[in-house]
């Protein structure tokens, strides 16, 4: 009796030992297949959900990030803008030079003054091109640009609007009645010296409300793209922290599984001899 209570114990013994080799392998199945040591909240609370806030942080930041690049491109599109305006300015400071130079000429002056209007004209062409997605910071009545920079918006830069239009830049365009040189003349009168030096003062006025404005675009350019390295770093640290938490290593799990597929088939291989005992003590006693 003793014999066959002390194999029937060791096959109980080797059937909850292929019983827990079953579950090792089939967790360690699971791991191979999702890459994760975590999967669920069962496998490690703790880390489960530390590493979903973390996900979920760097995913508010990820939706955040789209918006950043836009304020950037939208701030490109000005600065763009600014740099045509400038080069257009400075295109009519070159005409009313001439024009000052040849004042006794009314003829040239006469012609300055038409390529000043068209150069005029396209300062006002250039800041309605200037708009991106319906935003546009240069334009008679500006928009302001708010760029948020965290995922519950308490931290954000206000970019405010400049006209650079004409008005914006206080230039007066040149009179088309202008056409003989008279006594004396205000800006846009080309008919005279002293009108001539007025639009050259709006002009020079112009272009150091540009190359101010430009400066200050320009560093709120370089502020929203320092913060959209910064929020792409730290989406990267946030997802990494998350990732020690659950991800397994896969060289590990790898060398578990066959550890644990040997094991199991040794243990298969007890319980057949163990079987095959149990049947030939019965066999003696038959």
């Amino acid at each position: 009796m003793p014999g066959p209570i002390s194999i029937s114990a060791s096959m109980r013994a080797n059937l909850l030992a292929l019983q827990n080799t079953s579950m090792l392998q089939d967790m360690t199945q699971e791991r191979l297949a999702t890459g994760k040591k975590v999967n669920s909240a069962l496998d490690n609370p703790s880390s489960y959900f530390t590493a979903q806030s973390l996900n979920n942080r760097a995913g508010d930041l990820s939706d955040r990030l789209d918006g950043i690049g836009q304020a950037l491109q939208t701030l490109k599109a000005a600065d763009k803008a600014i740099q045509a305006i400038t080069a257009l300015v400075t295109q009519a400071k070159a005409l009313a030079n001439n024009a000052l130079d040849n004042v006794s000429d009314s003829a040239t002056v006469k012609k300055n003054m038409t390529d000043f209007q068209i150069v005029m004209a396209q300062i006002n062409s250039a800041v309605n091109d200037a708009s991106y997605k319906g935003v546009n910071l240069l334009k008679s009545t500006p928009d302001n640009l708010i760029a948020t920079f965290n995922e519950d918006g308490t931290s954000k830069l206000t970019v405010t609007g400049i006209s650079m239009t004409m008005t914006g830049l206080s230039i007066t365009t040149a009179s088309t009645s202008a056409q003989t040189l008279s006594a004396t003349g205000t800006a846009g009168d080309w008919g005279n010296v002293s009108g001539i030096n007025l639009s050259l003062s709006q002009i020079n006025n112009a272009l150091t409300t540009l190359r101010t404005n430009a400066a200050s675009f320009g560093t709120s350019s370089a502020i929203i793209q320092t913060r959209e390295d910064f929020a792409k770093n730290l989406i990267t640290t946030l997802k990494a922290g998350a990732d020690k938490l659950t991800l397994a290593d896969m060289n590990e799990e790898a060398a578990n599984m066959l550890a644990l597929q040997t094991q199991r088939q040794m243990g298969t291989n007890s319980l057949s001899m163990a079987s095959q005992a149990a049947q030939s003590v019965l066999q003696m006693f038959r």
